[in-house]
């Protein structure tokens, strides 16, 4: 008899079960901890940016709006191409593109631990404790983005590219990659670095590097590709400085706007912290190295190094040659890959160690890739505070937390029957385990009832053109939420701000905008000044007395007046 042939749901069994996992942590770090958000962050910015582009009719009196910096990315393109095919809005669109790049980042996290020769329970483990995330403190960045912005999409498909790599897929790896590059050029660059580097070693043989040069062509249709999206951009009425230098003006907007820019300021918390994922990444590499296929051995010493560098570098860039280039560039978010790479080797070097019965020094390295998602911003060295409260009952999570995944992976070889449940267990714990008991709050929550009433008011009820003015908003981000929702030109904001990082007009017009606004500290008074600026609105806390204007819209916490 003539044996039967496997059916195509037979050869997709090895993978469905791990496919499923996968989801389903992406699922509870997306709705769960540490979640994400919208509006919060950078898509204050990104949103009134495509929405002027979808409608041009909207934002026409936003000077930050009208100037996109969305010139070298297909960000723009496919959020727009997608509104366009659903007929969803960009908060779908945006947050679909975060959830299944997220998915994918998870899946190379994946694919990398099992390179190493690891079980699929212990690989997923390892991918479990990374989708966690880490804030990184100085560059202000995440291994695991909440917002749905350029960066969320680009970072995840660099972990994809390495999971890749690591079995041989270099030519896949090379248009995930690409497609990063396409997403956010400039997060992609350490990796290409290494990339290249990976290329042109001999190791291997010449099959080996026919292989990897075969990656690289990828990156060369993608580099045409945003360059002709670069010329087609629509709104763009300015091009990005990247010859010129910072005038003295612009520097001391930088300083007060973008302070996470200058790595002098780091010094000397930040510096002991990164020293200590260093040493616990570079230990956990040794650990490793042997097991680890070489091309993987490039991208996990490779990146973290060029972390380390990234910071005399920016201050190079930044701080002595003062080059226009280096806001732009923001090479020390590199440092994000010390964190990283730290987590995902100690997590591996506490699985191997385990399995060979080193306890001690598994429970070391669990407890090195534990302790790092504690919150915003936590330094390592604020950990040896044990007087806090806080403190100790994170530490006692990831205490906790360590043994028990020592134990799990000790016994995972040995076919022991309570494995596979507590596996499981362990696997979900961190998710609840971290918010419930740690008390981690990854972010706060910035949008209200009462923002939403008064974007919605603005939406309906005022002319398109109008101008509004947040006038005692401080440095909060109310004002960015309510651009966002409410379709309405900002006067100025303190997110706006950020913009200054990318073009010096807007920088400059940000910094007028600023100071004839007083920083918006108005105390009382009287605000009819304000219409001399353009203002057509000025929104107030309850709290903040004004005289002038008309009272048009109140709520529990703000008051509305019109000037003009």
């Amino acid at each position: 008899m003539t044996p039967a042939q496997p059916g195509s749901m037979d050869i997709l069994r090895p993978y469905l079960l791990p496919a499923l996992c996968i989801a389903a942590i992406t699922a509870a770090g997306y709705w769960v901890f540490p979640g994400h958000t919208y509006l919060q962050s950078d898509t204050q910015i990104y949103v009134p940016m495509l929405e002027h582009l979808w409608n041009p009719a909207v934002f026409q009196n936003d000077f930050m709006v009208r100037r996109p910096h969305l010139a070298f990315t297909i960000f723009d393109e496919m959020a727009i191409a997608l509104r366009r095919l659903t007929g969803l809005g960009f908060r779908e669109v945006l947050e679909a593109q975060q959830l299944l790049f997220r998915f994918l980042g998870l899946l190379g996290v994946f694919l990398l631990a099992r390179s190493l020769r690891m079980a699929a329970r212990m690989a997923l483990l390892v991918t479990a404790v990374f989708s966690l995330g880490a804030f990184i403190g100085g560059p202000t960045v995440l291994t695991v983005e909440y917002e749905p912005i350029p960066r969320a999409y680009a970072l995840p498909l660099l972990f994809l590219a390495m999971g890749l790599i690591a079995h041989g897929r270099d030519l896949s790896a090379g248009v995930a990659a690409s497609l990063a590059f396409l997403y956010h050029p400039t997060t992609t660059l350490a990796f290409w670095a290494v990339y290249f580097c990976l290329a042109v070693w001999p190791a291997g043989g010449f099959a080996a590097m026919r292989r990897r040069v075969l990656g690289l062509g990828p990156l060369l249709v993608a580099v045409l590709l945003l360059w002709i999206a670069s010329r087609l951009q629509p709104g763009v009425t300015e091009s990005p400085d990247f010859l010129g230098r910072i005038a003295p003006w612009w520097e001391q907007m930088l300083r007060l706007r973008s302070t996470y820019l200058w790595v002098s300021l780091w010094y000397p918390h930040w510096y002991w912290h990164y020293a200590i994922l260093l040493a616990v990444a570079a230990a956990a590499f040794a650990r490793l190295r042997r097991q680890m296929p070489t091309d993987l051995q490039f991208f996990l010493a490779g990146l973290p190094l060029l972390g380390v560098l990234s910071v005399p570098l920016s201050w190079l860039l930044l701080e002595h040659w003062k080059l226009a280039v280096a806001p732009q560039l923001q090479v020390a978010r590199n440092l994000l890959f010390i964190t990283a790479g730290a987590v995902l080797m100690s997590m591996m070097a506490g699985i191997k160690a385990a399995q060979t019965s080193r306890w001690w020094e598994s429970l070391l390295w669990f407890l090195a890739a534990l302790a790092v998602p504690v919150g915003e911003p936590v330094q390592w060295t604020l950990l040896l505070r044990l007087e806090d409260p806080v403190v100790r009952r994170r530490l006692l999570v990831a205490a906790c937390l360590a043994l028990a995944a020592a134990v799990i992976a000790w016994a995972e070889p040995r076919g022991l029957r309570w494995q596979r449940p507590a596996w499981a267990l362990l696997a979900a714990a961190p998710f609840v385990l971290y918010p419930v008991v740690g008390k981690v709050v990854p972010f706060p929550r910035l949008q209200t009832q009462q923002i939403a009433e008064l974007a919605g008011w603005a939406k309906s009820a005022t002319p398109v053109e109008s101008v509004f003015l947040f006038a005692d908003a401080g440095r909060g981000l109310e004002p960015g939420i309510f651009r966002a929702t409410g379709l309405r030109a900002v006067y100025v904001d303190w997110k706006g701000g950020g913009q200054g990082n990318y073009l010096p007009s807007v920088a400059r017009e940000w910094w007028k905008r600023w100071q004839a606004a007083d920083a918006l500290k108005f105390k009382g008074g009287d605000i009819g000044s304000f219409a001399a600026l353009g203002v057509d609105y000025v929104a107030l806390r309850h709290g903040t007395p004004a005289r002038g204007g008309t009272l048009v819209f109140e709520n529990q916490t703000y008051k509305v007046y019109r000037l003009r």
